[in-house]
C-alpha cells in the first residue's frame, strides 16, 4: 500500500493539493488499479459507515490483561524483572488477590501476561518501546532522552517567559491551558488566506515572501464529502460532514534522511518563528526523529487492517449453572391460578437470575505472526522521497490553590479530514505537583459477522463477555496510560481518546502538566502546508519591515510605527482578527467532535435470532 503511493512525486504535486488544484475531498488511488493508499481513519464517515476503522469485538477480560500489562510495563526495570519468577509470582499473587471487581483475573489470564510482557521485553531490548493496547497504542520512557527534554524545556522558557499581557490562555479554558504554539492560531482560512501557486517557501523566506500568492477558493459544497459519498443518503442521514469549508491546520514539512535517519524541519512551524525559536527548531526536530519508530508500529495495524491477534477467544455461549438443562422438578412450578403467560415470564426471569455466563479462558501465550519487512510500516524506508508533514502543539495546563483542579476533555479523534491526521504523539515534558494523570482510549468494534453460537433470545454473554449490549453502540473501552513526566506515547486515528481529570497534589502550591503534540499527517497524501502558504502573521512581517526601515522612519515613536502596521489592511493578519478565527474554528470543530462522536458510536448490535 504505502511504498507504491510514496515512489516520489512530481513537483506538480507540491502545487496541487486538495483544496487547491485538487477537489478537497480528493483521495490518492493507487497507480496499478482502485485499491486503498490512505490509511484507515476514524475521520473518514465512509471509514466509519464502511466499518474500514473498526478492530475486533474485545472480551472484558482481554481488555483486563492488556491494563494488567500496561500496569506491570510502567514498573521500573520491569524488562529484567518480568524473568525473575520471585517476582513474577508476586506480581501474580496481587493480581489474583485484587478485590476489584473490575480486575477479573485468573491463574490462566495472570500466566499468559507473564509469558507476553516476558516477549515484549525482548522487543524492548531492541527497540525501546512497548506496545500496550490494540490498534497499537505505543509508550516509550527512554525515546527521549533527560537532555532532550531538559532541552526542549530550555528552549519553551522563551515562549513562557512573556508578559502576562502577551500570554495566551486557550479560550474558554479558565485561564487554566496556556498555549505557546496551537495550530488553531493562524491556521489556513479558505477565502482569506494567501497560498503560492508555483513555488514554495523555507525556514529563511517564510516571513520575507509575507503576503504574496493568491487567495485561496472557499471549496465546493460538494467537495465536502468523502469522495464518492455525495449522493448517499444513509450518510447524509449519519454523519456531519468530515471536512470544513472554512479552516485547516498548516503542518511544516519535515525531510527525511534515511542515511542517518534523521528529520529536519523544512518550513516553518506555525505560530514559531523559525529564527527567534531557531534552538527550538532543533530540539523538535530531534524528537520527531524519536518519535517515528513509536510511528512506525502504531500505524503498521493500519496497514492491511486484520488484526489477526487474540488473547482470548470467544465462540459458544456456555453457562454454569444452566438452569434450563435441570430436570422440571428443579424449576419454579405453575401455580393453580397463575395464567400461562404470567408464569412463561417469571420462569424467563428465574432462568435469567439463575445462570452464569461462563467467562472465556486464554490458551497458553502464543506470540503474534512475525509480519514480513514488506507488512511492516517504515517510515524511513517507505516516505524519504516525499517526507513527511507534522502539526505541532506546545499547551501548558497550570494549576493554582484558586483553580486546583483539571476536568478532563471529551472523547475525540484529532483533527478533520482536512489534515489528513492519521497519528498523533504526546511527549510529557514537565509534571509538577498534579496527580497521577491518564489519557484514556476507547475503540469502534465490529458489531456484525461473529461466529458466536448461543440459544434464541439469549444477549447476555454480550455484556457478561464483551462489556456490550443489544441495540447499543459498539464502542468499548480499552483502557487509559500513565502520562508521567519524560513519557512519549503514540496511537492511531482510529481510536478516541480523552485526557482524564487531575488536580494539584499540594493545594497549598500551584502545579503544571506540559506537553509537546505531534500530529502526523498521513504520508500517503500531501496537504496544503506552511511551504505552500508564507507567513500569515502581521507581528513577523512588521518586526521584519522594521529592521529594513531607513533611519528616518525608526526615528519615529514605536506607537506610531505601531500605528501605521495597524492601518495596514487585509494581510497579514493582525492577532486580535487571529483570536476571532481561532474561536471561529474552535466553535466549528467543537460541533464537529458532537457530531463525530455521534456517527462513531453509530454501528449498534442487533444480534440475529435463529
Amino acid at each position: 500500500m504505502a511504498s507504491n503511493a510514496a515512489q516520489g512525486e512530481s513537483s506538480a504535486s507540491r502545487f496541487r493539493l486538495p483544496g487547491f488544484g485538487l477537489p478537497l475531498n480528493f483521495t490518492p488511488r493507487l497507480k496499478d488499479g482502485d485499491g486503498r493508499v490512505l490509511f484507515r481513519n476514524a475521520l473518514d464517515g465512509k471509514d466509519l459507515l464502511d466499518g474500514v476503522a473498526q478492530l475486533p469485538l474485545t472480551t472484558l477480560r482481554e481488555f483486563t490483561m492488556l491494563q494488567f500489562m500496561n500496569y506491570i510495563t510502567d514498573k521500573p526495570e520491569w524488562h529484567r524483572k518480568v524473568f525473575d519468577e520471585t517476582i513474577t509470582s508476586k506480581w501474580k499473587a496481587e493480581a489474583l488477590s485484587e478485590d476489584d471487581p473490575d480486575m477479573d483475573m485468573t491463574e490462566k489470564m495472570v500466566d499468559w501476561c507473564i509469558a507476553e510482557v516476558q516477549y515484549k521485553a525482548e522487543l524492548f531490548e531492541k527497540t525501546g518501546f512497548v506496545t500496550v493496547y490494540n490498534g497499537d497504542v505505543v509508550k516509550s520512557d527512554s525515546a527521549i532522552p533527560d537532555t532532550l527534554k531538559e532541552a526542549l524545556r530550555a528552549a519553551t522558557a522563551l515562549l513562557e517567559q512573556v508578559p502576562d499581557r502577551e500570554k495566551d490562555w486557550h479560550p474558554n479554558s479558565d485561564d487554566k491551558v496556556l498555549d505557546l504554539v496551537h495550530p488553531s492560531l493562524f491556521p489556513l482560512v479558505y477565502g482569506r488566506s494567501r497560498i503560492l501557486s508555483d513555488s514554495t517557501v523555507g525556514l529563511d523566506d517564510c516571513v520575507k515572501r509575507s503576503g504574496e500568492g493568491v487567495t485561496i477558493p472557499v471549496p465546493p459544497k460538494d467537495e465536502t464529502s468523502p469522495e464518492g459519498e455525495q449522493k448517499n443518503l444513509r450518510w447524509r442521514r449519519t454523519f456531519t460532514t468530515p471536512y470544513s469549508r472554512k479552516f485547516q491546520w498548516l503542518p511544516c514539512d519535515v525531510a527525511l534522511s534515511p542515511q542517518d535517519r534523521r528529520a529536519k524541519i523544512t518550513s516553518y512551524i506555525n505560530s514559531l518563528h523559525p529564527e527567534v525559536h531557531k534552538d527550538l527548531y532543533k530540539v523538535i526536530e530531534e524528537i520527531i526523529t524519536r518519535t517515528i519508530p513509536l510511528w512506525n508500529a502504531t500505524l503498521t495495524p493500519l496497514k492491511d487492517g486484520s488484526f489477526p491477534y487474540h488473547r482470548i477467544k470467544y465462540t459458544e455461549c456456555v453457562y454454569d449453572p444452566d438452569p434450563e438443562s435441570w430436570d422440571d422438578s428443579e424449576k419454579p412450578q405453575q401455580e393453580d391460578d397463575e395464567d400461562e403467560d404470567d408464569y412463561f415470564e417469571r420462569l424467563t426471569e428465574w432462568y435469567e437470575e439463575t445462570r452464569v455466563v461462563v467467562k472465556p479462558e486464554p490458551e497458553s501465550f502464543a506470540p503474534p505472526p512475525d509480519l514480513d519487512d514488506a507488512a511492516k510500516v517504515d517510515i524511513w524506508r517507505d516516505y524519504a522521497d516525499r517526507g513527511l508533514q507534522v502539526i505541532v502543539k506546545l499547551a501548558t495546563i497550570h494549576l493554582t490553590p484558586d483553580k486546583p483542579t483539571y476536568e478532563g476533555g471529551s472523547w475525540h479523534v484529532e483533527g478533520q479530514l482536512n489534515e489528513h491526521i492519521c497519528a498523533s504523539a504526546i511527549f510529557y515534558y514537565s509534571n509538577e505537583n498534579i496527580t497521577t494523570s491518564r489519557l484514556a482510549f476507547r475503540q469502534q468494534s465490529r458489531v456484525y459477522n461473529h461466529d458466536i453460537s448461543y440459544a434464541q433470545d439469549h444477549h447476555d454473554w454480550l455484556d457478561d463477555v464483551f462489556g456490550c449490549q443489544q441495540d447499543e453502540p459498539g464502542v468499548q473501552d480499552v483502557g487509559s496510560v500513565d502520562t508521567r513526566e519524560g513519557r512519549l506515547l503514540t496511537w492511531p486515528n482510529t481510536l478516541q481518546h480523552r485526557v482524564q481529570p487531575f488536580e494539584l497534589e499540594d493545594r497549598t502550591k500551584p502545579g503544571h502538566r506540559k506537553i509537546l503534540a505531534l500530529f502526523l499527517v498521513d504520508p500517503n497524501i500531501r496537504v496544503i502546508s506552511t511551504a505552500n502558504v508564507p507567513c500569515q502573521r502581521r507581528d513577523w512581517w512588521s518586526a521584519l519591515i522594521r529592521r529594513g526601515q531607513s533611519a528616518v522612519a525608526k526615528r519615529l515613536p514605536v506607537e506610531l510605527q505601531d500605528k501605521i502596521f495597524e492601518e495596514v489592511e487585509d494581510f497579514p493578519i493582525g492577532m486580535e482578527e487571529a483570536k476571532e478565527i481561532r474561536v471561529q474554528l474552535m466553535n466549528e470543530r467543537k460541533r464537529f467532535v458532537y457530531m463525530h462522536d455521534e456517527a462513531f458510536r453509530q454501528h449498534e448490535f442487533s444480534l440475529c435470532e435463529h
